[in-house]
């Protein structure tokens, strides 16, 4: 008995030793160094205030609209512009750093587990800054500088920052929480009104109301390449939505990839990349194929020079270049292209997502919309409803507007014209930037920049109890999200037309063995536009169960 006892001790003894090796191992590999610095230091940076609430750092400068949306001009090398980021936007960094971790606690509230967690990113991203480009490093290494160190548990402040890069890429592995649905749709010659090409898109990306309470519209003029603007967040230098000076625009939709295995780059920064350095689609397309990512991407490009759209689309091990026949092209969440939109795991996504219904549903208002225009692309991207107009719920994955968007952006690319969304959503009013004279500006005093006359009106859905009540229940809708004091009884009062009412209903009593209760709202929900085969599966194996 003691030979097993002593047998046992050296085994757990072993087996400790073991593990407390692989983390020592799996941290020494997973440290990502810091780049080299060009030169500019944190000493003697001085922060102007020329004007109540204009702040400026050299040449670069920061305000806040009436609209509350946040302005931000930078230019300079690379470590310069982040320095200039960090010191004229340091609190929004850290409010967005703080609600992030705040977010992921909800998801993993166990430490041991956000323990292992932080381990794995950090095996994982091992060799992740080998895949951005030193440029991009010394501007992320700039923004680190005013990073908190409430968070250097997790990681140092540029891995940390570095990192957050990719949070829309980890997005994809969420898609089935639905965080990630956009839409995207162009139209330019016979399509367009006047003839000349118009972008419109919501970028469905969600992980709480206050990771996107705080949006920077972005103005870069940097040492190399073209000017350019974006619209972003707190620490984010990658590009979501985004036009340069040469009229070429990009934005991101993503598409069903496998399990990644190791990192790369991350598609925000492949997008970055384009945007500073591609003035046409074949120079877009050029620079995407340089890279190598790790999820799967379609970047669709507007080109003032081409006077169309396109979509590159990018997976893990291949690349192929989209072009609609039609004056006209639609993106949403699936491949076209006959290359990567014939792959079994692209079927089996688009016979199982939300993204085909959205793709139609945005062929049928373009039809019934006649020629488009800037207003009409707005109407478009505000749209709540389903196919033939239907009523398919508040915040269904089908629809345009799923009430969920960190934003909705327009732009007239040979114009230099760009239309943003100010919150709620994309239901408040759309301000028009004009790159032509924003680029011009020098700022002494705190005004407005946006062109006021072209200012598209708020959605008067605003004004709706049917507003009123898709707040409350958006409180309850996500996975993630604290569900004490859930009254299913009023979440059906609140969307009545909405499959996801139903099943959460269902949920909270079968859960509570309210078996007949559990019965009826599954059955309600069944009848519903439901978004996806999971959810439909998940309905029906628990309406089993109830009987």
């Amino acid at each position: 008995m003691k030979r097993i006892f002593k047998i046992l001790v050296w085994t757990l003894s072993i087996m400790c030793l073991l593990f407390i090796l692989l983390l020592v191992y799996v941290r020494a590999v997973s440290q990502v160094k810091e780049p080299l610095a060009d030169g500019t230091t944190l000493a003697g940076v001085q922060i102007a205030t020329p004007d109540s609430g204009l702040y400026r750092f050299k040449n670069s400068w920061f305000r806040k609209s009436e609209s509350g949306l946040y302005e931000l001009y930078v230019e300079g090398k690379p470590y310069e512009r982040g320095i200039a980021i960090g010191e004229l936007s340091k609190d929004l960094i850290q409010y967005q750093e703080e609600v992030f971790n705040n977010q992921i606690h909800q998801l993993v509230p166990s430490d041991a587990w956000l323990n292992v967690l932080k381990y794995f990113v950090g095996w994982f991203n091992r060799d992740l800054d080998d895949h951005v480009p030193e440029e991009y490093r010394q501007e992320i290494y700039g923004v680190s500088q005013v990073a908190s160190h409430n968070f250097d548990d997790i990681a140092p402040p540029y891995q940390r920052i570095l990192n957050y890069h990719a949070a829309h890429d980890i997005g994809h592995a969420l898609q089935n929480m639905s965080l990630v649905g956009c839409t995207a749709f162009a139209t330019w010659g016979g399509s367009s009104e006047d003839s000349t090409l118009i972008i419109g898109r919501n970028f469905d990306f969600y992980v709480g109301d206050d990771f996107a309470r705080n949006k920077i519209v972005a103005f870069y003029a940097p040492e190399k390449g073209h000017r350019f603007m974006m619209i972003t967040f707190g620490g984010m230098t990658g590009v979501l939505s985004g036009m340069n000076e040469q009229g070429l625009t990009v934005t991101l939709n993503a598409a069903k990839s496998e399990i990644p295995t190791a990192s790369a780059t991350p598609v925000s920064l492949v997008a970055r990349e384009i945007l500073q350095y591609a003035s046409t689609i074949q120079e877009a397309y050029d620079i995407a194929a340089k890279r190598k990512t790790f999820v799967a991407e379609a970047f669709m490009i507007g080109s003032a020079k081409d006077g169309r759209a396109a979509i590159i689309e990018k997976s893990p091990d291949a690349i192929a270049l989209y072009e609609s026949p039609a004056d006209r092209i639609i993106g949403t969440n699936h491949f076209q292209s006959e290359a990567l939109g014939n792959t079994q795991l692209n079927r089996d996504h688009m016979s199982t997502s939300a993204s085909p219904y959205r793709y139609k549903r945005v062929e049928e208002l373009l039809n019934s919309a006649g020629k488009n225009s800037v207003k009409a692309t707005a109407a478009i991207l505000r749209n709540r409803s389903g196919l033939n107009n239907s009523n398919i719920g508040l915040g269904n994955e089908k629809a345009i507007n799923q009430l969920i968007a960190h934003h909705g952006i327009i732009f007239q690319p040979e114009k230099r014209l760009v239309w943003i969304s100010t919150a709620p959503w994309q239901l408040g009013k759309f301000v028009c930037y004009d790159l032509n004279k924003v680029f011009e500006l020098n700022p002494v005093k705190n005004a407005e920049i946006y062109n006021a006359s072209l200012t598209i009106p708020a959605d008067s859905f605003l004004l709706a109890k049917q507003y009123r009540d898709a707040v409350k229940f958006n409180r309850y809708r996500f996975p993630f999200q604290d569900r004490e004091g859930l009254v299913p009884d009023s979440l059906v009062a609140w969307n009545p037309d909405s499959y996801l009412a139903y099943m959460l209903a269902g949920d909270y009593y079968l859960g509570h063995e309210e078996f007949s209760k559990a019965k009826a709202m599954y059955e309600k929900g069944l009848a519903c536009e439901v978004a996806t085969a999971q959810e439909r599966k998940h309905m029906e194996e628990n309406l089993k169960k109830c009987k």
